[in-house]
């Protein structure tokens, strides 16, 4: 996935590379085409490939050279000549006909970024040292007067244009903690009598409320919440044997969590304390879905004491517990599915027939049999499904199969496609469709014979028969039309707020240095398919004629706001490869050309439509970068905000509205723009409202994604909106795509959730998917599963990369089906049901007071801690509130929620629409962190040894962490705050900052990196924190006493603040709720 980087030049820290960021995608293979694939023509068998890590050299960056690399991923060595070693199983007959072997076939994707320590390619073979000749390009880019300066410089300053990991060095693979699921246990925790409020009991919440429609007697536990941020669930391990070829010992410590987040792993404590003051009689319940003769779920069971004011200890109650633990996963193990490992982990996946959790998480990994004990539990069945998220630099990558002009296996009734848990029958002439159950004959040139297990002689060569994951050569019948090349359409606001704010110069300056970023076809024979465009507006359109033939760009302005047209559409959308002079000397003038304009309006609508109509024959994707509220033209917007105020009235009775789009002007223009294959990305570079609840609907119903700087700066954005644009042009992306699920008998897909065009009720239409969007998929069940059998889902995504290819890549999930409830306890997976939470709770908030939507969080909680307690918990004590293993920590990751930005009251229209946006598409690993900040201690650093680790241990949300002489760092994705204490001794702050007194730095400023050990590996933590996300985070410096302090204490969100609960607090109300719907059974 990423090539390790040389070390720049001057004072930077041996880990930190001027070209990490964007660069993580530059050996992923999605995009390069004319690849050799394995053939499955003629009965030919398709073997996986000989170079699963080999990675390729990207398009030529032109002028500007590659630095070479400074250290070695390890990798496996390439397999010896002959039979592979997994190619035979010791029980196949080796006379079995077999086709013509396949040419090695460089991976379709390449992978994440590769941590140090990760495993080579194969962990049975001697590890060995490779290099790759691609790296970043050195030093900074040339950069434009906005950008320059102290702000980003080439030997100092943490505003590297891009980042890359540190240097990693060969050697032998370490031994990895495999992942196996493990035995669950229970968190019993009392209720302390002196904390529960005063007043009758509130009545017990309903089972399974939906969102957005509370039931009666449903009470609300907060009544204003905090934002978001980073902190994960609990990683299991155990010191099994390893899934994979070589035997497995202990663990790998990952130095600073090289991707992903930390994991955490399980506590096995329960408190107990006297029964508390609610009256009546509690008789245990019947163990609903025990069998007969097995002990129900164990109850371990730890006698605290109290505190002289008889409150329970906060330090005993569960916690996230950091932890630099690799897991291994093998999907698969005896012939039967594997729980996967936390989303916010770090683990390596090992295909095994399922596919990794990295494309299908699904909340629970035993199906339910009956829709009646799904709705006990309490929980809710739904998949995360995320197509082409990026794999472990370790992993295998995923196999090509061209099946020629016939196309892939198919089942002739319900379309799936051949996967490994279709069973051939009739010594293989004949197979079962694992999804509807018909039987098809298997076509001539597909047919094998049978082993002594029952399997085809040839599953373990062909990657569709052995892997969940695979990726299929689309023939002529998926394709309506030619594939579309890639094209990108940028359009500039250069209204007076834009150029006076910087906001124009900074964009120009971005897409100058992100052109040498855009995909270029490598074939000589198809040319470069690349085309681009470039418009400006304001209360007029200027489109620019780039034709290589001209002696420079020529403007041609559109005044027509209400019926817009494209002047020359063939040549405003041209070849990259022909106009990259004219654009870039454009691009240098624009700021100049516009310095004096005194035009307030922006026809925002008008010139969002009249771009589509210039790519509308081909397709494509467009960048716009807008300042201001649309005020004039299609789509013109009023100010809205006033009407419900900025901040307590705005989460008052009729503010949600605020949320909706205005009107329908812009849904109608954005479904126009889906059909025909547009999608369009918003740079939001706003200083004052801007109405993203109006603005957004067009990215989100084309698959595209909103990036907002508010209040945009010069001096710390125009570093973010670089690196964000680069990251979007280079990762891993396709285009007219169509996504569809489907299901075994028994269970239908009931609703998706995401960025999309929705035209039928089984597609998603999706103009464009890259790979950090994830569609959730809510299912529900139409009859009942036999127990004992198997449910599989099924995602296939038909897509074009942007050299034209077709591809289908599908991932299939197989797991068992149960009629034990305890069964589907143990099996939850909490990273999964928490994401889905927060998906339906912001789809919700625009229909919704947010009173309401909060109190559905929290009752959604008690309903699932209320059923285990009923039905699974053992005999014990009714002041216990007893908490499954698998979700213990889903009160604390509830209570985030509620507390978040998107859930406060206090907060802005603006920033809440943006914050519905973000959590729409948002991944699994990345879900915990928005709500729930990582905070970690930076002004000990130097003090501590490192071991490699870059980023320390986490502490805590809670102030009694917090030092006024400490500085502090919270990040959570998105944006990072620096707290410094009042009392800081004035050497940490000249050593951090080059200053003596806190006063002199600015609320947004850029950390420079200064010649000592505290700066350097503070520098250190916050490249790899913003390589782990893919995300430059914007720094915000919070000082105590002021409003940048009390809005870092608003992410403390186990501490009671502003009328919100305690961690502690919120589960004693929990608990009440719980013994409320227990004593009125």
């Amino acid at each position: 996935m990423e090539t390790p980087g040389e070390p720049s030049q001057g004072n930077f820290p041996p880990n930190l590379n001027l070209d990490i960021l964007a660069n993580n995608m530059q050996n992923l293979q999605i995009n390069h085409q004319n690849q050799q694939h394995s053939s499955n023509i003629g009965g030919g068998i398709s073997r996986p490939h000989n170079i699963p890590f080999r990675q390729q050299t990207p398009p030529s960056a032109g002028n500007r050279p590659a630095m070479p690399p400074s250290g070695a991923l390890p990798r496996g060595p390439a397999p010896p000549n002959g039979p592979r070693q997994n190619t035979v199983p010791p029980n196949t007959v080796s006379a079995r006909p077999i086709g013509p072997p396949s040419v090695a076939q460089p991976p379709l994707f390449a992978s994440r970024p590769s941590p140090p320590g990760a495993l080579p390619s194969s962990t049975s073979a001697p590890a060995v040292s490779t290099s790759s000749g691609i790296g970043p390009r050195q030093g900074p880019l040339p950069l434009s007067p906005l950008t320059s300066g102290p702000s980003i410089s080439g030997a100092h300053g943490n505003v590297p244009l891009a980042f890359m990991p540190g240097q990693i060095t060969g050697g032998s693979p370490l031994p990895l903690a495999t992942c196996s699921s493990m035995p669950r246990s229970e968190v019993v925790l009392p209720q302390s009598p002196t904390m529960l409020s005063s007043g009758p009991s509130p009545q017990p919440p309903q089972m399974r409320p939906s969102f957005g429609t509370p039931p009666a007697g449903t009470t609300s536990a907060m009544r204003r919440p905090p934002p978001p941020f980073s902190a994960p669930p609990n990683v299991p391990t155990s010191s099994g044997s390893s899934p994979f070829s070589a035997p497995v010992q202990g663990i790998v410590q990952a130095p600073g969590f090289p991707y992903g987040m930390q994991t955490w792993p399980s506590q096995t404590q329960q408190l107990v304390v006297s029964p508390p003051p609610i009256t009546g009689t509690m008789q245990q319940q019947q163990m609903f879905g025990v069998a007969p003769g097995l002990s129900p779920l164990p109850n371990q069971t730890m006698a605290l004491s109290h505190t002289p004011q008889s409150r329970i200890d906060p330090d005993q109650i569960p916690h996230l517990t950091p932890t630099s633990t690799v897991i291994l996963h093998e999907t698969r193990r005896n012939n039967q599915a594997n729980p996967p490992p936390p989303a916010t982990g770090d683990y390596i996946v090992k295909d095994a027939g399922n596919c990794s959790p990295r494309y299908i998480r699904c909340t629970i990994y035993q199906i339910p049999c009956t829709a009646d004990l799904l709705s006990t539990s309490g929980m809710q069945l739904a998949l995360l499904v995320q197509p082409l998220a990026l794999p472990h630099p370790s992993e295998e990558p995923i196999q090509i199969v061209d099946f020629g002009e016939t196309g892939p296996i198919r089942c002739s009734r319900c379309k799936g496609y051949i996967n490994p848990f279709m069973k051939f029958v009739d010594q293989g002439r004949r197979f079962i469709c694992n999804f509807c159950g018909f039987t098809d004959e298997t076509p001539r040139d597909y047919f094998c014979n049978l082993g002594p297990d029952g399997r085809r002689r040839d599953a373990d060569e062909r990657p569709e028969l052995c892997r969940g994951t695979v990726e299929f050569v689309a023939s002529k019948e998926f394709m309506v039309r030619d594939p579309m090349p890639a094209v990108f359409f940028f359009l500039i606001d250069v209204s007076m707020n834009a150029i006076q704010t910087g906001a124009t110069a900074a964009a120009c300056s971005a897409i100058n240095q992100v052109l040498i970023d855009l995909p270029v076809s490598s074939s000589l024979d198809d040319g470069p398919r690349t085309l681009v465009g470039i418009a400006t507006f304001d209360s007029t359109i200027h489109f620019y004629n780039l034709k290589h033939a001209l002696q420079q760009p020529l403007m041609l302005v559109v005044p027509d706001i209400q019926d817009v047209y494209t002047p020359l559409g063939s040549d405003v959308v041209v070849q990259l490869a022909e106009c990259r002079q004219h654009l870039e000397i454009l691009l240098d003038n624009i700021p100049m050309m516009f310095q004096n304009n005194r035009t307030a309006d922006s026809a925002f609508g008008a010139a969002v439509k009249s771009a589509f109509l210039a790519v509308k024959s081909t397709g494509g994707k467009l960048l716009v970068f807008q300042s201001v509220l649309p005020s004039i033209g299609i789509g013109s917007l009023a100010s809205r905000e006033a009407e419900g105020g900025t901040c307590v009235v705005a989460g008052e009775k009729e503010a949600h509205k605020l949320l909706q789009p205005m009107d329908k002007i812009m849904k109608t223009m954005a479904i126009e723009f889906a059909e025909h294959q547009v999608c369009v990305d918003l740079f939001i570079t706003s200083q004052t409202y801007v109405d993203i609840a109006s603005l957004s609907v067009v990215s989100r119903t084309t698959g595209g994604q909103v990036y907002y700087y508010y209040p945009f700066s010069t001096l710390s954005d125009p570093a973010k909106l670089y690196n964000d644009l680069r990251w979007n042009v280079k990762r891993p992306q396709g285009s007219e795509a169509v996504m569809r699920v489907r299901c075994s008998q028994g269970i239908q897909v009931q609703e998706y959730y995401g960025n999309y065009c929705k035209r039928l009720p089984t597609d998603v239409d999706l103009p464009a998917i890259d790979c950090d969007k994830t569609i959730m998929v809510s299912l529900k069940h139409v009859d009942k599963l036999q127990e004992g059998s198997e449910c599989a889902f099924q995602c296939a995504l038909l897509y074009s990369t942007v050299y034209g290819e077709r591809r289908i890549r599908v991932s299939t999930l197989s797991l068992p089906c149960t009629n034990m409830l305890s069964s589907l306890f143990r099996s939850a997976d909490l990273d999964t049901h928490f994401t889905c939470m927060l998906k339906q709770a912001a789809n919700e908030i625009p229909s919704a007071p947010l009173a309401q939507v909060r109190d559905q969080a929290t009752n959604i909680c008690i309903n699932i801690l209320y059923s285990y307690r009923k039905f699974c918990a053992t005999v014990s004590s009714s002041g216990q509130l007893i908490l499954p293993e698998a979700l213990k920590l889903l009160p604390l990751y509830v209570l985030a929620l509620l507390k978040s930005s998107g859930l406060r009251t206090d907060g802005r229209i603006d920033d809440r629409s943006f914050w519905i946006g973000y959590v729409s598409p948002l991944a699994a690993r990345l879900a915990i962190p928005l709500v729930y900040p990582r905070m970690i201690v930076l002004h000990d650093l130097d003090e501590k040894e490192s071991d490699n680790i870059v980023i320390p241990t986490s502490v805590p949300l809670s102030s009694e962490h917090i030092s006024d002489e400490g500085v502090y760092l919270l990040e959570n994705g998105e944006e990072c705050l620096i707290y410094v204490g009042n009392s800081v001794q004035p050497n940490i702050l000249q050593k951090l900052f080059g200053i003596t007194s806190i006063e002199d730095i600015s609320s947004q400023f850029v950390l420079q990196q200064l010649d000592n050990p505290l700066s350097k590996k503070v520098n250190a933590v916050l490249n790899e924190i913003r390589r782990q996300r893919c995300s430059y985070l914007r720094l915000k410096l919070c000082r105590k006493g002021d409003p940048s302090g009390m809005m870092f204490f608003s992410y403390m969100v186990e501490d009671k603040n502003l009328g919100t609960l305690s961690y502690v607090e919120y589960l004693v109300h929990i608990h009440r709720q719980i013994q409320s719907k227990m004593t009125n059974i």
